[in-house]
């Protein structure tokens, strides 16, 4: 059974699924719920408070997935992760803003819809940060930060100018894109560990 902030939160995407976030009105959003518009208030304060919390759900969410991807086999996990990330990007829209500052219109975001800074919501270079930060984590052999955001930064760059077969491609998959992501981040992780600096002392 949800919670009534899951359920309030829920009731928001489907809201913003239908109309402008600008449109939405937070009566609506608690009657979706079927909760009291009360109930809204006091979970969420403001709108602004509504929209922040959207976006640092799915902020965690994306997180969440890369953890997941994480858990694949050790020489697999840049690849995993920057699958993951084309993927929740091509999904979900608010995750695709918080990755790349780019806001379709009609999505809330912030510095227009979530109040000023200190409210919890990762900017790109951020959430870019931790995810990489997890993969440093998560490696069984030294890898430097720097590659592990190269893997990001490879998987968004799909992400913002997908090629022309992945605009044609299901959704879900985006297979035509992930031979290419694969190779070129496995390239670049087998430079930095067959390197000779790596070597020496």
């Amino acid at each position: 059974m949800p919670t009534a902030r899951e359920a309030l939160l829920d009731a928001a995407l489907r809201a913003l699924a239908d109309r402008p976030w600008r449109t939405v009105r937070m009566v609506d959003v608690a009657a979706l719920a079927g909760v009291s518009r009360q109930t809204l208030y006091n979970e969420f304060g403001t709108k602004g408070g509504l929209a922040t919390a959207l976006l640092r759900q799915a902020a965690d969410g994306y997180l969440t997935g890369v953890d997941r991807a994480l858990t694949a086999p050790a020489p697999e996990h840049p690849a995993a992760v920057a699958r993951w990330t084309v993927r929740a990007a091509g999904a979900n829209p608010l995750v695709k803003g918080l990755l790349t500052g780019l806001w379709a219109e009609g999505l809330p975001h912030p510095g227009h819809d979530v109040p000023g800074p200190g409210h919890d919501v990762p900017g790109p270079a951020e959430l870019l940060g931790l995810a990489r930060d997890r993969m440093v984590a998560a490696s069984s052999r030294p890898v430097s930060p720097e590659r592990c955001e190269t893997a990001l930064r490879l998987a968004l760059s799909h992400v913002i100018a997908p090629s022309r077969s992945a605009q044609c491609a299901e959704p879900d998959s985006w297979s035509p894109i992930t031979p290419m992501i694969t190779s070129e981040i496995d390239t670049s992780f087998s430079v930095e560990t067959t390197s000779p600096r790596k070597t020496m002392p």
